[in-house]
């Protein structure tokens, strides 16, 4: 993005909300289409403000819009997705990091440390990059069954992949034949 979006936290007013409202320019969407692997990116808006909660911590409450075009994981055909969602983040200042090496953050946690910056525009792209669908799929396409194997031999197919439907076949001739 060609604009700086930081807000120092140390010039943030304590008893109102500080309100931003980003629209990136065609140049803007480029690059964060490019940093995000996509094929399009249209209309994309964060929108909200930032304001205190108690003394020392803040929160950052947005809606984050996007028409993003993503290539279909079985075509590679152009899917066109709208995003439409609420952004939520909590800056703590007594924000404690995990002693583990492999703490695994519990799904829609909003928690990140405070630092001297809040940047809406890092919010804005890390937002969306989670939103994004992770398998687009164009209307009706569908993989279809596909063998490989060594030349001579015969592929081995999904039914040959369920051993227990052999096995009922079978109770059914034995029930047949008692």
């Amino acid at each position: 993005m060609t604009t700086n979006t930081s807000l120092r936290v140390a010039d943030l007013p304590q008893n109102a909300p500080t309100p931003f409202d980003l629209r990136p320019d065609s140049k803007g969407l480029d690059a964060i289409k490019t940093e995000l692997g996509l094929l399009g990116l249209r209309k994309l808006s964060f929108v909200g403000d930032v304001r205190a909660q108690g003394k020392r911590d803040w929160i950052l409450a947005g809606k984050l819009g996007a028409t993003v075009i993503q290539p279909c994981v079985v075509t590679l055909e152009p899917v066109t997705t709208r995003i439409d969602i609420p952004v939520s983040r909590v800056y703590l200042k007594d924000w404690q990091n995990p002693d583990e090496p492999e703490f695994e953050i519990p799904e829609g946690d909003e928690t990140e440390a405070l630092g001297a910056e809040i940047d809406p525009a890092s919010v804005m792209i890390e937002a969306l990059s989670l939103a994004l669908p992770q398998y687009p799929r164009k209307d009706g396409a569908e993989l279809e069954q596909a063998g490989y194997t060594e030349p001579g031999k015969q592929a081995m197919t999904d039914e040959d992949a369920k051993p227990f439907a052999g096995l009922a076949n079978l109770r059914d001739a034995l029930k047949k034949d008692e």
